[in-house]
């Protein structure tokens, strides 16, 4: 076992750097990262049709980037009367992006690259959501709630727009990956219609975490000899979830660790880990919750893969592997319902 030899060259770029804010400190380092990201790599993302709508939520309008070729005209909502039509017969899927509750945009590569890649090779549509981050006093539920508002607005235009009726998808990676799930599990104990699927990428959903040193140990080390940046320590771990939440994790909603929640009653779910991803447990983890009750899962360890892989350029061949991963997902999903 040994990390991706693609990804492995790419590490220097940030050796010493303890965190992303210590990175982008650096006066170097948006270049840094851009360079770790693959950045410099010969890679020509898909052109597709992009439009932004606004969902309406309880917190505000979510913006949402449909990536794909709808039936929605240009400037014409839908339920206007004009631009849609009854042509159904695309997949789709809401997608959220990670970034650990409080970071991230549409524009990063686990949003854009990852939603124009599904959409060119499915022919279908993706919602990529610019959910409310936790910072500046934003704690669960409003993530949370964004994200609802974001999957009722599309499960409700989904046919208009040309989506197969019953098969729209939910996923997202990493926190995005908590938030689909603990979306699901609103719906479903509220009685609402379900995700044909749930997609995952290396998801976090647990608010603690078995240790993964003595797998490194036996692997001759390669998870402890990752840069700091791309370790998850338990105190990592922790804060993440408080700032998540807004206080201790002993008072966390079901919804804001679906991980621990009973997840009988769910769709089918895909799920990607990575091999060398302090929080690949909370998705193993996952996995066996879901087999135990009887959910259809499909697991895929990224062998080689560091948490967050999907940030990287697409111009690397593991990155390629986990989005035929996810669009053959997408193409295969069935009403749930």
């Amino acid at each position: 076992m040994t990390l991706d030899l693609e990804l492995a060259g790419l590490m220097h770029h940030v050796a010493g750097a303890g965190s992303f804010a210590d990175l982008l400190a650096d006066p170097a380092g948006m270049r840094r990262l851009e360079a770790f990201s693959g950045g410099e790599l010969p890679y020509v993302a898909p052109a597709v049709p992009l439009r932004l709508v606004e969902a309406p939520g309880p917190n505000g309008p979510v913006p949402i980037r449909i990536y794909g070729p709808g039936n929605l005209a240009p400037d014409r909502g839908p339920g206007s009367g004009e631009g849609g039509s009854s042509g159904a017969g695309l997949p789709g899927l809401v997608w959220l992006h990670g970034g650990g509750f409080a970071g991230g945009t549409l524009d990063m590569r686990e949003a854009d690259q990852v939603a124009r890649e599904l959409a060119d090779r499915t022919g279908g549509l993706v919602f990529s959501v610019d959910y409310r981050l936790a910072r500046d006093g934003v704690h669960f539920p409003v993530p949370h709630e964004d994200t609802l508002a974001a999957w009722r607005w599309t499960a409700a235009h989904a046919e208009e727009l040309g989506v197969t009726p019953g098969v729209l998808c939910l996923g997202g990676a990493s926190a995005g990956g908590n938030l689909a799930v603990g979306a699901a599990m609103y719906l479903k104990d509220a009685g609402l219609a379900l995700p044909a699927k749930l997609l995952l990428a290396y998801p976090f959903l647990h608010s603690e975490l078995p240790s993964l040193e003595p797998a490194a140990v036996t692997d001759g080390g390669v998870l402890s000899a990752l840069p700091r940046i791309l370790r998850f320590t338990g105190d990592d771990c922790r804060g993440m979830v408080e700032n998540y939440i807004g206080g201790p994790a002993g008072m966390a909603s079901s919804y804001a660790l679906p991980g621990h929640a009973d997840p009988s009653g769910l769709p089918p779910v895909a799920v990607i880990a990575c091999e060398y991803d302090d929080l690949r447990t909370s998705a193993e983890l996952f996995v066996e919750s879901l087999n135990a009750a009887g959910v259809p899962v499909a697991l895929r360890l990224e062998k080689g893969a560091t948490h967050g892989y999907l940030n990287h350029s697409a111009a690397l061949g593991i990155v390629q592997q986990g989005l035929a991963f996810l669009a053959a997902e997408v193409d295969s999903a069935k009403p749930f319902q």
